[in-house]
This record gives structure tokens, sequence and C-alpha cells, in this order.
């Protein structure tokens, strides 16, 4: 295996969104999202040796991520925790708050992904809704940061001290942030401390990872990059490619269309693209080395997966770092069983540790 120069941040994928199978859209009662089942994965996880974990979210499909990540925190031991919020549900002072709290709880190593939601039941177009999100994270960002809040803006009009526990546990924890479209990135580069990116072509995430960076120079700013991937990794390459067939061997066009509608981000740029390296891919879903798209028929989102043996993944995920990736967020299915997988096969290879603050 090639050498590597820097440590990475190895994050796993919390699940709490009903993503979780041994076949993809054939569901499992104890693979549901639960406090039961979620927080197996998050403790498993945390004693194999991952620096960070998703903590996604989602209205209809899963648990409430800040009550889960909450309830959690106190038996997490070592690694970050990445607790998403989505801002259109949220009031910023009492989110500020109850991040503050959590990342005291956390001893310091709590980190925000952000997603740029609607509220339930709200329909808002895209560029509306990354100006909310765009006021929401200064706003945020500001009082994490245990300053005063001085902002009238389109969305949000609040003048206020932040509140003492936020000056207690200030700076504010980094702030993830994906999205594809050109709104996405301008919010990302102006607001960001960490670019997620879904799978795609080396080429594309050159070009992606080029044109973001560029955003970021125009307001003096400089982001880190991250990667959001699944992974089927075994001892040979048959076993491997044989694993991710049976994953999506139950779900036929139908199945998969309806399962990536009921998706809220169903018809989001960055989705669509997905689509595109489906269609695009050879017969055998391989859209190029060890990269393999069948997975993203069975769901919506980060439609992609590593797919190889040991050598194999890692020799991928140091190609991406030496892209520029310093963080990558990797999930498989199960996810208990797939964490140890990796953990066993994959970790020993790589230099990792927490993602340090810009």
């Amino acid at each position: 295996m090639s050498h590597q120069t820097s440590p990475i941040e190895i994050s796993w994928f919390g699940a709490l969104c009903d993503d979780d199978y041994e076949q993809l859209g054939v569901p499992q009662a104890n693979l549901r999202s639960s406090w039961l089942h979620c927080s197996e994965i998050v403790k498993n996880a945390d004693q194999l040796g991952f620096d960070n974990i998703l903590l996604p979210s989602g209205y209809e499909l899963g648990i409430d991520t800040i009550s889960f990540a909450s309830s959690i925190a106190p038996q997490v031991q070592h690694m970050k925790m990445l607790t998403a919020v989505r801002v259109g549900e949220n009031w910023v002072p009492q989110l500020a708050r109850q991040l503050a709290t959590l990342n005291q709880v956390m001893h310091g190593r709590l980190a925000i992904n952000i997603i740029s939601s609607e509220m339930p039941g709200e329909t808002l177009d895209g560029p509306s809704r990354y100006r909310r999100t765009t006021e929401t994270m200064r706003a945020l960002r500001t009082l994490l940061n245990g300053e005063r809040l001085d902002i009238d803006g389109e969305f949000i009009s609040l003048h206020l001290d932040a509140p003492r526990i936020c000056k207690e546990m200030a700076p504010s924890p980094a702030f993830y942030f994906g999205g594809l479209s050109d709104e996405a990135r301008e919010t990302a580069a102006m607001d960001a401390d960490v670019y997620l990116m879904w799978p795609d072509t080396e080429e594309e995430i050159s070009r992606i990872i080029d044109d973001v960076n560029a955003r970021s120079a125009r307001y003096g700013r400089t982001l880190k990059f991250g990667y959001r991937v699944h992974v089927v990794v075994r001892e040979t390459e048959e076993e491997a490619r044989n694993a991710a067939a049976h994953l999506i061997s139950a779900v036929d066009t139908a199945t998969g269309d309806a399962i990536r509608s009921r998706s809220l981000d169903s018809t989001s740029v960055g989705v669509k693209r997905q689509a595109e390296l489906r269609d695009a891919a050879s017969d055998d879903g391989f859209i190029e080395q060890s990269l393999w798209t069948g997975i993203g028929k069975a769901r919506s989102g980060c439609g992609a997966a590593i797919v190889g043996t040991p050598a194999q993944v890692v020799e991928k995920i140091r190609r991406y770092q030496s892209m520029g990736i310093e963080a990558f967020i990797f999930s498989g299915y199960p996810h208990v069983a797939e964490a140890k997988r990796f953990a066993e096969l994959v970790l020993p290879h790589l230099s990792h540790g927490p993602l340090s603050s810009n």
C-alpha cells in the first residue's frame, strides 16, 4: 500500500434516518432508526477508533438528532460527533444554547453539519432558502463564539448578547456544509469551515474543489474539504463485488424510484448529479476504478460506494486525499457490521485523527 503523508479525519455514519439494511429496500425492525439501534452504531464506532460520526437529520424518516446526540454524548469517550441541524426548523438563540450545552457534554468534541432546510410543510425556492441559511449560519456562529448578535436581515432580526454557556464554550464548533448548486457553493464559500461532497468522478471532484476554493478566496477565506461515500470492503475483489450486488438484489426499478422520491432532497442538484453518474456508469455500475454507483438505485442522496479489497479502498482514499480532501464520512450496510470490517481491514493502513479547526 502506498505511503500517506498526513492524517485525515475518518468518520462513520449514524443512520438516524431509517437508512440501515442488510439488503436495501427490505426493512428489518431491528435495523430501524431507534435509540437502541442507533446508539449501538455510535458506541461501536467510538470503540473501533473512528474520529467522528455523522448524526444525520430528517423530518419524516428518523428520530430527533439533537435529542439523540444529547442522550448518547456521555457515552462517547473518544470521537467527535458531527451533529446535523436543519436550519429552517430552529430558532437561532435556542439552537445556540442547545449546541453549546451539547459541546460542553462532549468536552469540546462537537462538530455541526448545517443542512439548508425548509420548515416541514414549507415551500421555499432555492435562492431564498440559501439566503436564510446564510443568515442563520452567521447568527449561530456569532452566538457560539460568545459574541453579541446584532442582525436585521431578510429572515432574522435579533439584538441580544450571547448566553453564558456560549461564552464558556467559545469558539464555535466547525460548520460542515454540503450542496452542489451554485447557491450552495457560494454559501459554503462565505460561511462553512468544511465543504462536504457526495461521490463523483475524480475529474469532477477536482473541478468542484477548484471552484469552491476560488469562491472562498474572494471572501478571504480558506475551506477544508470532506467526502461522504459508502464503502464495501472484503478480502478479495470478487467478494466485495458480490457483497455490493447482494445489497441491491432485492430492489427493482419501481421500488428504487419510490424510495428515492420519498426523500425531501429528491429534486436537488446533488441528487440529480448522482442519477447522472448511474446513467453514465458501465454495465456493472462502476463509473471509474473502485467507485460503484449501483447503491444509488435504492436510496436518495449519496449514491455511490468505494468497492474493493482493503488495498483498493485505501488506494482510492489516498487518491482523494492527494486532491485535497481531509475528511471522510463512510457508511456501509448493515452499519455495525461494516464498521467493524472497515476498522479491521482499512483503518490500520490510514494515518487519521480528528480534523483540526481553522
